[in-house]
């Protein structure tokens, strides 16, 4: 991880420095990132349905087929809900041609505010809408972005993966989380 981090959210940069974090060692404590060949960490997610909150548990929900995770932000944050994930919603057809079973966005954004966003988007059927509000998946798999500095708490980073019976065969982590650049449903689509 690099010494500092910049970022920025709707204009304003975000700076993460190592000597300005004051949170208890433990939740310093940083996972080493996935990688293309490892096992998606079992974690369990929350997803909202009819019947009410709903237990997600990642492993099962990527076993035995292909699955496309993209993690963002959070919710309603502008490049989120202006291209990454109407990105998906629009290449949802042309990502299942190419094999892909399922397509999930993942946010540490609670499972009624995903819920309220997907439907904001129109998400429907294409996109799974999967909250990790406890940040389990988020820490296991090293994506933790910290932005406390600025208030916005522990985010996950903007990313995308390709998940083939519960290994990851393609990740890309944008350098630079305002950007829809390598997690965008069409560069993913290029992969497959």
């Amino acid at each position: 991880m690099d010494k500092h981090c910049n970022d920025k959210a709707d204009g304003v940069t975000l700076r993460y420095s190592p000597e300005l974090d004051h949170r208890p060692p433990k939740l310093r404590e940083q996972h080493e990132m996935i990688k293309e060949g490892d096992r998606i960490p079992a974690v369990t997610l929350k997803q909202m349905t009819a019947a009410g909150p709903t237990d997600v548990p990642l492993a099962d929900y990527c076993a035995g087929r292909k699955v496309i995770l993209f993690g963002l932000v959070g919710a309603f944050t502008p490049p989120c809900s202006a291209s990454h994930v109407p990105g998906y919603v629009d290449q949802a057809q042309a990502l299942r041609a190419k094999g892909v079973e399922a397509i999930a966005c993942v946010s540490t954004s609670d499972f009624f505010v995903m819920d309220a966003w997907g439907k904001s988007l129109g998400t429907g059927d294409s996109v799974d809408m999967l909250a990790d509000g406890n940040h389990e998946f988020t820490r296991a798999a090293g994506l933790t972005l910290d932005l406390s500095s600025v208030g916005l708490g522990e985010r996950i980073h903007r990313s995308a993966m390709v998940v083939d019976d519960g290994v990851i065969t393609y990740l890309a982590v944008e350098p630079d989380s305002n950007s829809v650049t390598v997690s965008s449903a069409e560069a993913v689509l290029a992969k497959l």
